[in-house]
């Protein structure tokens, strides 16, 4: 069962208006449709039958953006533990899906390698009381990212290796790096895409439904 059109289009349409708005530098519209990005893309994810944990996630990511319109250091730390709640949901979920897939070592080792230097190229630059949280919540992302793309498959890890870039967009920009001109237009460009495709990933790594009846007695001796 598919995410239903009417769902899957509100939430393309969101992701649009949002896009739009931060391309425009209108910052009403942007708060609007933030907020509805994951409800919408949780909703169409129940309609479809999906998993509790992924919905749980999607809404733990909802719980993020909310509180990541403030510029408050104590709402970006909330953020950061919803985010991070949602991930330990897609781990558990993910590890449900069976054993590795082919390739996991060589993922592992690229993986890690990505983990290490940017922990160690942003440590300087971030604050201080920052270092150590970025740090913890960059490891689980990419378990994260790790556990989609050898457990569900290259659209799965697509979309986490999307979400990975999207945070990792936020703490250049917390560390003071140079940015890309709007930045929060690349920023949620990609963590939209990434969510959708974690979606889409879970939803199409289910078992097929059981065949009818007959379809099925017919295969019996």
């Amino acid at each position: 069962m598919r995410v239903p059109r009417t769902l899957l289009a509100a939430f393309a349409l969101a992701t649009v208006v949002d896009l739009g708005s931060l391309a425009a530098g209108f910052h009403p519209g942007h708060v609007v449709a933030k907020v509805l990005l994951m409800p919408l893309l949780a909703a169409g994810a129940a309609r479809a039958g999906g998993p509790r944990l992924l919905v749980a996630a999607l809404l733990c990511g909802w719980g993020g953006d909310v509180l990541l319109l403030s510029d408050a250091d104590p709402a970006f730390m909330a953020g950061m533990a919803c985010f991070a709640a949602g991930h330990v949901c897609y781990l558990v979920l993910f590890r449900r899906q069976g054993p590795p897939r082919a390739g996991a070592r060589v993922l592992a080792a690229g993986y890690a390698a990505a983990l290490v230097t940017l922990v160690a190229l942003l440590w300087p630059d971030l604050p201080a009381g920052l270092r150590v949280p970025v740090a913890c919540y960059s490891a689980l992302l990419t378990a994260m990212a790790y556990t989609a793309a050898t457990r569900l498959g290259p659209v799965a890890g697509l979309g986490g290796a999307l979400f990975m870039l999207s945070d990792t967009l936020i703490a250049t920009g917390v560390a003071d790096w140079p940015q890309l001109p709007r930045p929060d237009f690349w920023i949620m460009l990609t963590y939209a895409a990434g969510q959708f495709l974690l979606v889409r990933g879970t939803l199409d790594a289910r078992p097929a439904p059981a065949t009818a009846y007959r379809e099925v007695r017919s295969t019996t001796p």
